[in-house]
């Protein structure tokens, strides 16, 4: 059940949009800086070690009860909650939401730069990356 950028975004905003977050008008920096507020999440998980990294047993095993895609809200809670995963994922929900807010064509956009950095020289001609 694999879904293009754009359907995600498109699911994304539609979530938000019937939970009420776009009842307000939030400006696109105050969007940029809510999707930072997850990475910093993100990173703070992996400071307390909550990395969450199940093994490939582990997350077939939690696929296969088909609720919540693929898992139940306790095994959710016992098993994501709160891991750089869970964090990373929040991040690109609020990125999908943004790109529907202002329709951008994500497939397109992300397309386009990955074909660009091809042409680019190694480190993208940096010191470091």
């Amino acid at each position: 059940m694999k879904k293009s950028l754009n359907e995600l975004r498109d699911m994304a905003f539609e979530y938000a949009e019937k939970q009420g977050f776009h009842q307000e008008p939030v400006n696109f920096g105050e969007r940029l800086m809510l999707i930072v507020s997850e990475l910093g999440e993100a990173l703070e998980a992996d400071r307390k070690g909550k990395d969450g990294w199940l093994s490939e047993k582990e997350e077939n095993r939690l696929k296969e009860d088909k609720k919540l895609y693929g898992i139940t809200p306790c095994q959710y809670e016992q098993n994501i909650r709160g891991t750089v995963q869970e964090e990373l994922a929040d991040a690109l929900i609020r990125i999908f939401d943004t790109a529907g807010v202002y329709g951008i064509d994500l497939e397109f956009h992300v397309a386009a730069k990955m074909a660009y950095n091809e042409t680019r020289p190694y480190l993208h001609g940096k010191k470091y990356g």
